[in-house]
């Protein structure tokens, strides 16, 4: 009896062996481990992606183009990319109806070939460089079906998105006419450059209906007393020489002296770096902050095409031809800034930042934003804790700039914050739980 149990008990194991080897084996095999597998998925592929888009434009527009034309292109590259991202991962409803790609994709491999296919396509002159660094994150991600999944459906979220734009209203003839008159733009010293851009105000949005969905009414008449407020604080406070402005308040004009767009973007890849975002929530971050920013330089424009109001250095220089009786003309009267070649209605950094503060709100639940914005300008990063903070800061820097009325500032924010909140109400929506 003993030894028959002795028996079973041999037998049973050897049977277990085998059944450990043979699974052992299959585990271990290519077609297992590709069916078992996790798709690459590196958040970092976007924000490396986002970097190279920023050379990219600022290469191919010039570093310090005072438009707000390469929003533009970030707002293009982020949706084909967040397509890209969300048409896989399916966590975020597509933009504009973006197809489905394969689960079985690589989501980093899609971003990285639809940010590559749309830089290319409006940038051939870059070819080089964007096809270095394509080669080189595509090394990165390991070969197999799921990366040629994931580049084959990347590129068709690059290509739908492409032919979304057609057709959209870039570098239309739009011009300028308004004839000089008091209160009315003209090209501003030293350059007395043409206004730039003015396509910008007809473009089609991506998001919005229009342009002029959220076009704000005029800014002040110029015989009223809010003009006269505004125009006396500017020549104050925004005088390159004689202002009673104090150190910091100098610094913060500065600090927001150079690339909106390119601050903007380093913040972004920081805060979704810093706080460990997967690869479809930082597409979401990426893509909804750009298509807003995109429409609010787009209204902007819209109103400074429609309003045409002169910038500070000719209001304070004519000051003796506006009729208004609490404002004093100073011919030689400097603002601390270069006045950008466009109107000053709406005021573009506001607008801009408005959207953003808005929309990153939407998408975090909270206006804590916790945002290090670095300043190429001044060499110095700060950090804003709150939307409401970076958004004044960002109202009074044009204003103690002395290229903005406050007017022209507290109603590009106001704007920005409608595209803000009409961004999260109609697109970038969860669609389930993150994975």
């Amino acid at each position: 009896m003993e030894a028959s149990r002795s028996r079973r008990s041999a037998a049973l194991g050897a049977v277990t062996s085998l059944l450990l080897l043979v699974v052992t084996v299959l585990a271990g095999s290519p077609a297992t481990a590709a069916r078992h597998s996790v798709p690459s998925a590196d958040p970092a592929a976007i924000r490396a992606w986002n970097s190279i888009a920023t050379d990219t434009i600022a290469a191919n527009l010039g570093p310090s183009r005072p438009s707000g034309q390469a929003v533009v292109w970030h707002g293009f590259v982020s949706a084909a990319v967040y397509n890209a991202v969300v048409g896989i991962r399916g966590d975020y409803a597509p933009y504009k109806g973006q197809e489905r790609g394969p689960s079985t994709a690589s989501p980093e491999a899609a971003a990285v070939a639809a940010a590559h296919r749309v830089l290319l396509t409006y940038f051939p002159a870059s070819r080089a460089g964007l096809d270095a660094a394509y080669a080189d994150w595509l090394a990165r991600i390991p070969d197999g079906a799921a990366k040629t999944q994931g580049v084959d459906f990347g590129q068709r979220a690059a290509d739908r998105l492409i032919t979304l734009r057609e057709g959209d209203g870039r570098d239309a003839p739009v011009q300028f006419t308004t004839p000089p008159a008091p209160g009315v733009w003209r090209p501003t010293p030293p350059g007395h450059l043409p206004f730039i851009d003015p396509w910008l105000g007809r473009l089609r949005p991506m998001l919005l209906l229009s342009p002029d969905q959220f076009r704000p009414g005029p800014p002040p008449a110029l015989h009223s007393a809010r003009y006269a407020q505004d125009l006396n604080e500017v020549k104050s406070m925004g005088a390159k020489t004689g202002s009673p402005r104090t150190a910091l308040q100098t610094e913060t004009a500065l600090f927001f002296g150079g690339s909106l767009v390119t601050q903007i973007q380093a913040a972004l890849r920081d805060y979704t770096d810093r706080h460990h975002l997967g690869i479809a929530e930082t597409a979401r971050v990426f893509a909804a902050a750009n298509t807003s920013a995109t429409d609010a330089v787009i209204t902007a424009w819209d109103a400074k095409l429609r309003y045409a109001r002169w910038r500070p250095i000719t209001a304070v220089q004519l000051a003796d031809t506006d009729g208004n009786p609490a404002t004093q003309a100073d011919p030689q009267w400097q603002p601390l800034l270069l006045t950008p070649p466009h109107p000053d209605h709406l005021s573009g950094h506001t607008t801009v930042t408005g959207a953003v503060t808005r929309t990153l709100s939407g998408i975090l639940g909270t206006t804590r934003l916790d945002l290090n914005i670095p300043s190429e300008i001044t060499g110095t990063t700060r950090h804003y804790a709150y939307a409401d903070q970076l958004d004044q800061d960002m109202i009074d820097a044009r204003v103690w700039a002395g290229i903005h009325f406050r007017s022209a500032d507290a109603a590009g924010a106001q704007a920005g914050k409608r595209i803000g909140t009409w961004a999260l109400t109609h697109y970038f929506q969860p669609l389930r739980p993150h994975r």
